[in-house]
């Protein structure tokens, strides 16, 4: 009879942060532009290797970090939007239109995201298929069948994305 017992680990280190600011919109409403300092962990789930480990912490952390980083200091744009219509980047900026508002942002200063709304949830989402991508990339799923990404916009307050990895 095969085990279905699983081996999990869980990685919340300071270093993997970001700070961005973002806006919701939906059609009619839209926040004030603001920031947060958000906090990533990630819990992996899995069988174990013959190494003794469900995945590399190390690998873990190093991914994670070049992910956040993408979007640490920077704007945070939903690419799929309902309601804005983003332009660029052209001429160095990015232009932003929500009805009778328009944002106009260094390009450099902005990281277009292929979300509909820049929440935690959906950023935690992101986290979660861009880190999935690169570990499938490398071969490191193969005894992995659930990953969770927590983005927490301050302390005591978090969203989370968690989703079996399907084999990837």
């Amino acid at each position: 009879m095969a085990s279905k017992a699983t081996f999990s680990i869980h990685v919340a280190k300071e270093n993997l942060k970001f700070s961005a600011a973002h806006f919701i919109a939906y059609p009619g409403f839209r926040e004030p532009l603001h920031g947060h300092n958000y906090q990533v962990g990630v819990y992996v789930e899995g069988r174990l290797a013959k190494t003794g480990y469900v995945i590399d912490f190390g690998l873990i952390k190093k991914l994670t970090k070049e992910i956040v980083d993408r979007l640490d200091e920077r704007t945070i744009v939903p690419a799929h939007s309902d309601c804005l219509t983003v332009e660029g980047p052209r001429d160095g900026v990015v232009r932003i239109r929500y009805e009778n508002d328009e944002f106009v942002l260094p390009a450099a200063d902005v990281c277009i995201v292929p979300i509909v709304h820049s929440s935690a949830e959906e950023l935690a989402r992101y986290i979660w298929e861009e880190l999935a991508k690169v570990l499938g990339a490398r071969g490191a799923l193969k005894l992995v069948t659930t990953m969770e990404i927590s983005v927490a916009e301050g302390p005591g307050q978090s969203a989370h994305y968690r989703n079996s990895t399907g084999g990837i």
